[in-house]
């Protein structure tokens, strides 16, 4: 993603163990290579399980408590999300025993990788260590570990997540988001002005980029 004279500002509020997030950002990006679009992109905190336990909770007993799904519906939703996974070039591992878990300490991690121009990067390692590499995103040694996959240094990670220096911070930026009416992600702004929700598929993120772009050269 382009960070400088790019076509459009895209501001995206997600959680790391949303999996619609992921899909909703790979239709995303698939259509802006499409209609050959840049984009200076900016990440914001949502926590999907914010009150969650440090052990997490089994991601299937999890789904039934939260949204009432049935181990038949649950498997149907895992299934489409992994074929949906590989036609975009993500890969969905789920298995039986997955946990999910709370994302409050990755999103001080992302807040800090910001400042190196390395927070996108980071993004999508976390999104396959949790999905594909069915890890525990709210693990400090995990997500230190994570960091250093992407060049960031470890140690400072660590201590980053110890310290919570970036805590308050990402607080306040998941009330502002929230105090604006976002309460389930993705959520994605075009331009500070055109809210789309939901993982809205390739053709229709192409749909609203050309209207973006319209609007844009018109004003």
């Amino acid at each position: 993603m382009s960070q400088k004279s790019a076509d459009v500002r895209i501001d995206i509020v997600s959680d790391v163990v949303c999996p619609w997030c992921i899909i909703g950002f790979k239709q995303l990006e698939r259509a802006l290579l499409e209609t050959g679009t840049t984009a200076q992109l900016h990440w914001h905190p949502f926590e999907l399980n914010p009150g969650m336990a440090p052990e997490g909770e089994n991601l299937r007993e999890h789904l039934a408590a939260k949204y009432g799904t049935t181990p038949e519906g649950s498997k149907k939703a895992r299934d489409q999300l992994t074929q949906m996974g590989n036609e975009l070039g993500f890969a969905f591992n789920y298995a039986d025993d997955m946990r999910m878990y709370n994302t409050f300490r990755a999103h001080q991690l992302l807040r800090w990788a910001q400042d190196f121009g390395k927070q996108h990067e980071l993004k999508m390692a976390l999104f396959a260590a949790f999905f594909t590499d069915r890890r525990d995103v709210s693990d400090p040694e995990v997500l230190a570990e994570v960091a250093g996959s992407v060049n960031l240094d470890v140690a400072e990670a660590q201590a980053v997540l110890e310290d919570g220096r970036f805590a308050q911070e990402v607080r306040e930026e998941e009330n502002f988001w929230t105090a604006r009416g976002i309460r389930g992600v993705p959520a994605v702004v075009f331009n500070l002005e055109h809210l789309v929700t939901g993982a809205q598929g390739t053709e229709n993120y192409k749909a609203v980029l050309q209207k973006v772009m319209a609007l844009a050269a018109s004003s």
